[in-house]
């Protein structure tokens, strides 16, 4: 009996191995796939993860990164004590926050409006129409800012000059239009694109339960109220989590493209104010230790949001 139980045993442990040793053989070419893709990820973004530790040295591009000096945290201790950063992250945090309360919303609010169109070839229209300026760079989307708000032949103040007789106003040379400027090229330019996240999502939602609503006499308001909006509470929760992370960081082309020195008391930002201290005045230590200190907040931020939004929604990024 003990010898059948053991051939048996064996001849069960050869089939599990064949059927491992066929396992493995069939995943390689998908190994394979992967591999250019993670050779890209290893070979900029983690092998440069190397020079961060310019940050604590006082950098020479002639000494290079082993043999220039160790100084420990006093960059640091330099841009913290700097009035000037201190203005460039007041300015980063109140761009953010209005995109944040402006920005985040718009692309819901554009979901549910198209969500609720019955003519299909319209829906279409408008998705595209609303998708196009993604695609577009930021250079040609300043371009088009310039030109909307040019103070001589811009369509905002023609219409201000001949419809409403106000006096033309130079919009990108004054401090107090600045942010909404940006916020409203950003929210046009990328409305469309962040909006199909949301549409996935509300395809995805059960049909059944906007019947059950109908026949209980739940109108359009309350089926999106208690139906359409929880559908999107786990999308939004993600992109929410996302963009909470990133409060101490902003893009750099929209602020570069749109900004001037006129309006730098406002414009100016932590990637911009980075940007003349690295390339222009070649300050690549210090430059590091700020971005070393934005990725630790941003860190921070991110763990914080998704900790919270599990807390009071129940779900989170992990």
């Amino acid at each position: 009996m003990n010898d059948k139980t053991n051939i048996r045993s064996k001849e069960l442990n050869a089939v599990y191995l064949k059927s491992r040793r066929f396992k493995y053989n069939r995943d390689i070419p998908l190994y394979l796939l992967i591999l250019p893709a993670f050779l890209l990820i290893l070979v900029f973004n983690y092998f440069p993860m190397y020079g961060v530790i310019i940050a604590f040295k006082d950098y020479s591009p002639w000494l290079g990164i082993i043999k220039s000096d160790w100084i420990g945290f006093e960059h640091f201790k330099f841009f913290l004590n700097d009035r000037y950063f201190w203005q460039v992250m007041v300015n980063t945090l109140r761009i953010n926050i209005f995109a944040l309360i402006f920005g985040f919303p718009a692309p819901i609010i554009l979901a549910l409006l198209l969500n609720e169109v019955a003519v299909l070839k319209f829906k279409k229209f408008v998705q595209t129409v609303s998708y196009l300026p993604y695609f577009i760079s930021w250079v040609i989307t300043a371009a088009l800012v310039y030109a909307v708000l040019d103070p001589n032949s811009g369509i905002l103040n023609v219409f201000m000059d001949k419809v409403l007789g106000i006096a033309p106003v130079y919009f990108m040379a004054q401090s107090r239009y600045f942010v909404a400027i940006v916020i409203i090229a950003g929210i046009w330019k990328g409305i469309g694109m962040s909006s199909i996240y949301y549409l996935a999502s509300l395809s995805s939602i059960d049909t059944e339960l906007y019947e059950a609503a109908k026949i209980d006499g739940a109108g359009r308001i309350k089926q999106t109220w208690h139906i359409t909006l929880p559908g999107l509470k786990t999308i939004a929760t993600v992109l929410l989590v996302l963009n909470l992370g990133s409060m101490v960081t902003i893009g750099f082309e929209n602020i570069f493209l749109l900004y001037n020195p006129l309006v730098y008391d406002v414009g100016d930002v932590i990637s911009t104010y980075t940007y003349r201290l690295g390339l222009v005045q070649m300050e690549y230590s210090l430059t590091s230790a700020i971005g070393l200190t934005q990725s630790f907040v941003n860190f921070f931020l991110v763990v914080s949001a998704n900790y919270v939004a599990k807390k009071i929604g129940g779900w989170g990024l992990w």
